[in-house]
C-alpha cells in the first residue's frame, strides 16, 4: 500500500524541508509489518487532493499550488498528519491521495484490499465534518442532520461501514479536529445509530455467528456516490473479492451476492424483503432490500430439523388433530406424528445438500423443503435454514420452466406437509417475465383543481409506469384539491398476469399532511392486501372497449371517475377525471361499461356518446365534434 510520510508532508507544508533533500511524500510499504494511522471521512465536492497533486505539489506553478493548499481537502490531510505525528505514527493512509486513480489496476487492488488496510491500521481517525460540538452527539437531531436521519452524515455513507467495523481503535473528531470520543467508549450510542451489535463494534466480526442478511441490513440505508460502490464497499465485510466494473450499475450487487454464495451456505441471503422490484431473481437488487433483516440468524444443519418441525406445528400443516392441555397443543393423529418423525429424519439425512450451493447459468442449485400451493401447483413456499422475527424464514416461488422465480408473499393458506426438492433458483433477470406498461391520462382532473400530490411507494415520472407479472407490481397515485379539502388515490396493479385499477378516497385529509404520503401509504397497504380481489373483479373486455368506476368524495360535490381504456400495443390505458356529483352514490361502485365505434374518440368513458355528430370543414380538413355530458365540447379529427 502507498502511505504518506506525515513528517515529510508537514515539513513541506511549513517550508522547513531541508534544501536539496529529496524525501518521498508517498512510499510503498507492507501493511502487515508497518505501523500506520488511517483516515475515514466524507469526500468533499471538488475539494479533495489527488495522488497526482500530492506528489507533484512542489512542481506546480505558484498560483496552482496555492489553490490546492487552500482547499478543504488539503487542510484535512495536514490535520490528519498532525494528529498522526502527535500519536507517534510516521505513516498515514488517506484514500484521496494514496491511490493513483489513473490506474484502474491500482484502484481495483486498493478497493479489494481496503478492509484489510483498515483492519491492520493501529488507529483510524473518523473525521465528522458536520459536527460542531466538542462532545459526540448522543441524541438524534433531525433539524441539524435532516438529510441523514438525525445523525452525522458520516454514518449514512457506504464506505464508512467497514471503516467503523474493521479497525480495532477508532477515534472520532469534530469539524475543528477536536477529539470527541472513541469506538470502545461510544459503542452503546454507535449501536443505536447503526444497529450494529455492540460486541461487533468492540471485538470485530471474527468468531461471530452473524448471518449474511444481518450484515447486509447494516448497509440498507447507506449511500454511495457511485451505484456500484454500494456493492464494492461490502466486499471486505464478507471476505470476498471481485473485479471492479464501474458502469455495470446494480449488477455489481448481484455479482457480490454470487461471490458470497460461493463462500457460505447461509440461506439468509435469500431472506430479503421483496418490495415492488421488477425481477424474478432470488437475489436482492439493492442492500435496502435487507432493511428488516437485522434479527435474521443462520440455522445450522443440526438445528434445522427441529426448527422445521416447530414450523410445521405452528402453521398447522398436514392433519394434526390437536387437543389442548394446559394451554399447549398436542397432536393425537398418529399418522401426523409419524410424518413429523420422518421429516425430521429426512432433514438430518440431507444436511449436506441443505448447506451446498451450486451456481451455474441454470440458476442457484439448492435443496429446500417446499410447500405447494393447493390451488396452483406451480407456486411454492420454500422454507429457509434461517430465522426471522418468528421462526424459520420463507420465500415464495413460482415455477418458470426448469427454474424457480422469486415472487411476493402469496395470500393463500398452505396446508400440506413440506417436501424436500432440489431447485434451480433464478439469479438473473427472467427473459420470460411479462411486463405491462400502464399509460396514465389525468390531465382533465386538474380542471377541477385536483393535481397529483404524491405517488407511493416510489416516484412516478411522466405518465407511464411498467409493472412486472412476477412481483405483483403496484403503484398508487394520490390526487388532492387542497382548497376543497378532498383527496383520492388511484392504484395501478398487475397480479398474476391480470392488470387492475382501483380507486379509494381519503376520509380524513389532515391539514398537516400536505404531500399525501401517509394517505398514499395507507392506500397502498389496503390495495396490496386486496390485490387478488381487485384483479378478479376487473371486467372481461369481450366486445366492450371501456369500463368506468365512479367514487364519490365525502364532504364535497366531487366524484372521481376512472376509465380503463383500450389495450393497444400491450399497454393498458387508464384515464382519471373528476366530475360534479350530487352525492347520491356511495362508491366505490362496480365497473360499468361504455362503448363506441372504433373511429370515435380514443377514451370516451367520461362522455355521453351521441350517434349524430357535428362536422365542420376547416381548410379542407373535416373536424367532427361530439356532445359531452357537461359543458365542454370534445373534438375528434
Amino acid at each position: 500500500m502507498k502511505l504518506l510520510d506525515a513528517e515529510v508532508v508537514l515539513d513541506r507544508h511549513k517550508g522547513t524541508h531541508p534544501a536539496g533533500h529529496k524525501a518521498e511524500v508517498v512510499k510503498e510499504l507492507d501493511d502487515k509489518t508497518t505501523d500506520y494511522a488511517i483516515l475515514s471521512h466524507r469526500w468533499g465536492t471538488g475539494t479533495e487532493v489527488s495522488y497526482e497533486e500530492m506528489v507533484g505539489l512542489m512542481k506546480m506553478e505558484e498560483q496552482e499550488r496555492g489553490k490546492v493548499m487552500k482547499s478543504d481537502g488539503y487542510q484535512k490531510i495536514i490535520k490528519s498528519c498532525e494528529q498522526a505525528k502527535k500519536d507517534g505514527y510516521k505513516w498515514l493512509w488517506i484514500d484521496t491521495c494514496c491511490i493513483d486513480k489513473r490506474s484502474s489496476a491500482e484502484l481495483s487492488e486498493a478497493i479489494n484490499a481496503m478492509y484489510r488496510w483498515y483492519q491492520n491500521a493501529q488507529v483510524c481517525y473518523a473525521y465528522l465534518n458536520d459536527v460542531d460540538e466538542s462532545v459526540f452527539p448522543t441524541e438524534q437531531d433531525n433539524s441539524k442532520f435532516a438529510k441523514s436521519n438525525g445523525w452525522s452524515e458520516w454514518f449514512m455513507r457506504g464506505w464508512t461501514l467497514q471503516e467503523l467495523i474493521a479497525p480495532e481503535q477508532v477515534k472520532f473528531f469534530n469539524k475543528d479536529w477536536v477529539y470527541i470520543g472513541n469506538k470502545q467508549r461510544l459503542a452503546p450510542t454507535l449501536t443505536d445509530i447503526t444497529e450494529i451489535p455492540r460486541d461487533v463494534l468492540t471485538d470485530g466480526l471474527v468468531g461471530k455467528r452473524l448471518s449474511v442478511a444481518q450484515i447486509m441490513s447494516w448497509a440498507a440505508y447507506r449511500k454511495t456516490t457511485r451505484i456500484e460502490d454500494r456493492a464494492y464497499s461490502l466486499m471486505g465485510l464478507f471476505g470476498v473479492n471481485m473485479p471492479m466494473l464501474y458502469g455495470e450499475g446494480e449488477k455489481a450487487f448481484r455479482r457480490l451476492q454470487l461471490e458470497i454464495i460461493k463462500e457460505t451456505s447461509d440461506h439468509s441471503i435469500f431472506a430479503w424483503h421483496l418490495w415492488t422490484s421488477a425481477t424474478g431473481s432470488v437475489l436482492a437488487e439493492v442492500p435496502s432490500d435487507f432493511h428488516f433483516c437485522g434479527h435474521n440468524k443462520k440455522v445450522e444443519p443440526d438445528e434445522f430439523a427441529d426448527k422445521l418441525v416447530e414450523y410445521i406445528e405452528r402453521e398447522n400443516l398436514g392433519n394434526p388433530w390437536y387437543i389442548r392441555r394446559n394451554s399447549k397443543k398436542i397432536s393425537t393423529n398418529p399418522v401426523h406424528l409419524c410424518r413429523l418423525a420422518w421429516l425430521r429424519w429426512r432433514a438430518r439425512s440431507l444436511s449436506q445438500q441443505l448447506r451446498t450451493f451450486t451456481v451455474s447459468n441454470a440458476g442457484i442449485q439448492v435443496c429446500l423443503p417446499v410447500i405447494p400451493l393447493p390451488d396452483s401447483p406451480s407456486h411454492f413456499r420454500a422454507i429457509l435454514a434461517c430465522t426471522g422475527w418468528s421462526g424459520l424464514a420463507t420465500v415464495d416461488l413460482v415455477s418458470s420452466g426448469s427454474s424457480f422465480d422469486r415472487i411476493p408473499g402469496i395470500d393463500s393458506t398452505f396446508t400440506t406437509y413440506p417436501e424436500f426438492k432440489t431447485l434451480h433458483l433464478t439469479h438473473h433477470q427472467d427473459v420470460n417475465e411479462k411486463r405491462r406498461k400502464f399509460i396514465l391520462d389525468d390531465k382533465h382532473a386538474s380542471h377541477h383543481g385536483f393535481i397529483r400530490s404524491g405517488t407511493y411507494p416510489h416516484e412516478l415520472r411522466g405518465n407511464a409506469v411498467t409493472l412486472s407479472s412476477l412481483t405483483d407490481g403496484l403503484i398508487v397515485i394520490v390526487y388532492a384539491n387542497n382548497d376543497a379539502r378532498s383527496r383520492f388515490a388511484v392504484g395501478l396493479g398487475y397480479h398474476r398476469g391480470q392488470g387492475w385499477v382501483h380507486v379509494v378516497y381519503d376520509e380524513r385529509f389532515p391539514a398537516q399532511e400536505a404531500d399525501g404520503t401517509t394517505f398514499g401509504s395507507r392506500a397502498y397497504d389496503r390495495m396490496w392486501e386486496a390485490r387478488a380481489k381487485h384483479a378478479q373483479s376487473m371486467p372481461k373486455r369481450g366486445h366492450v372497449h371501456h369500463f368506468t368506476k365512479h367514487v364519490h368524495l365525502p364532504r364535497s360535490i366531487w366524484a372521481a371517475r376512472v376509465v380503463w381504456g383500450r389495450w393497444e400495443m400491450d399497454d393498458f390505458k387508464v384515464m382519471v377525471d373528476v366530475e360534479q356529483c350530487p352525492g347520491c352514490c356511495d362508491g366505490p361502485c362496480r365497473w360499468t361499461t361504455t362503448d363506441s365505434d372504433r373511429g370515435d374518440i380514443g377514451v370516451p368513458g367520461l362522455m355521453k356518446m351521441v350517434w349524430g355528430s357535428y362536422s365542420l370543414e376547416l381548410d379542407r380538413l373535416e373536424a367532427r365534434f361530439e356532445r359531452c355530458s357537461g359543458q365542454q365540447v370534445a373534438e375528434n379529427i
